[in-house]
């Protein structure tokens, strides 16, 4: 059964850096535009960050533009997210998922409610 693994969170102070991977059992990451996602205590799942396998290209939200990186490693069927210069507002469990990465920019979760993993916890605090 498909499922996704997230690590690489952590307590770090504003400022700092962090990598998540995201790694999947039962799917063959470099065959769908994969995308990170978070969600903060109290508020809805947002998109982050995704890489269309289309047309190779990124899309980020807003807040994280100049400081998060998308990239993949197709031999070890892993995507990254490396994290720069974290915020306080960073502060969040942190998702992978297949997503439709979308020419407007958009980011859309496409994966089955089921299938999505635990998340990885990331905490930007002094």
């Amino acid at each position: 059964q498909l499922h996704f693994v997230e690590s690489g969170g952590g307590l770090v102070q504003p400022g700092g850096s962090l990598r998540l991977s995201c790694t999947a059992s039962g799917l063959t990451l470099e065959n769908y535009s994969m995308g990170w996602f978070r969600q903060a205590p109290g508020k809805e799942r947002e998109g982050v960050s995704c890489m269309s396998i289309s047309s190779g290209g990124t899309n980020y939200a807003e807040s994280v533009k100049g400081r998060f990186t998308v990239s993949r490693d197709n031999a070890k069927n892993t995507v990254y997210l490396q994290m720069n210069s974290l915020k306080p507002e960073d502060t969040a469990v942190y998702y992978c998922g297949v997503t439709l990465c979308l020419l407007s920019g958009g980011i859309e979760a496409v994966t089955p409610d089921d299938y999505w993993g635990q998340g990885t916890q990331v905490t930007v605090s002094s």
